[in-house]
């Protein structure tokens, strides 16, 4: 027979031992519907990115269709000069058309973490190599409040297999829509690298969103890289087909 005190060890032990496994799944889900909030089961995206730097500015203005995690294709419209470039993202292979020099390029993993078009995005965060719900395990840390909302603070540790760079992700989602606000990049030091922002928030398609990410690194003085959203589809009629390497010297 138990003791009354082991009794109580035991419970203790029990309730303990479903309480974390219920709070990491908590905090998967909250990650998982704030991606699902920006992607859908598909989706075709107009924006723009804009390069800042001290002494100049640059502007990109991009097309771009996702179907799930693995598959995705981004056109850039201008300027002028990458006009046609793609990039196309299937299973876990990634290439780069370049029609000014008519050669399709096959990315190696060792260039997923470099600079995407001289920005302060990488070609990870482009082309979604790394999955924020797969890849990463996540803690609900507590509550936070940004922009006035109401938020959840989470932390995201990557799984000892997955491609990516970052020692640990802070996270803040809005708890009223499952908004993405910040995103906090620290390395293996424990200092923090880089500082993503979401703001302008408007209804896209139906969908409350922000509409505006901006990506600061934080050793770098006066660099930053805005992207806006102009027009968002969500859970359009996209075949796998559609993101092929044909299709990809071809799609406008």
């Amino acid at each position: 027979m138990f003791s009354t005190k082991n009794k109580i060890i035991i419970s203790l032990l029990f309730l303990l031992g479903i309480s974390f496994p219920l709070q990491a799944q908590d905090a998967t889900d909250i990650v998982r519907k704030a991606n699902e909030k920006m992607q859908g089961e598909s989706s075709k995206v107009e924006m723009t990115m804009q390069i800042i730097r001290p002494s100049w500015e640059r502007s990109v203005s991009m097309k771009a269709w996702s179907k799930g995690q693995d598959h995705s294709l981004i056109l850039i419209t201008a300027p002028a000069r990458d006009k046609g470039s793609a990039y196309l993202k299937r299973d876990n292979e990634i290439w780069n058309w370049q029609p000014n020099i008519n050669r399709t390029i096959k990315m190696p993993p060792s260039m997923m973490s470099q600079s995407w078009m001289g920005s302060d995005f990488s070609n990870n965060d482009l082309v979604r190599e790394a999955s924020i719900v797969v890849d990463y395990n996540h803690t609900l840390l507590g509550d936070s409040t940004l922009s006035g909302r109401e938020s959840y603070k989470i932390e995201m540790i990557p799984k000892p297999e997955a491609p990516v760079v970052w020692d640990k992700v802070i996270t803040f989602i809005s708890k009223d829509e499952y908004l993405q606000l910040r995103a906090e990049f620290y390395d293996e030091d424990g200092e923090l690298v880089r500082l993503m922002q979401g703001s302008e928030i408007k209804e896209m398609d139906g969908r409350i969103v922000p509409t505006r990410m901006d990506m600061i690194p934080m050793n770098k003085e006066g660099h930053k890289t805005v992207i806006t959203y102009e027009k968002m589809e969500f859970n359009i009629d996209i075949s796998q087909r559609f993101f092929s390497i044909q299709n990809m010297k071809n799609v406008d």
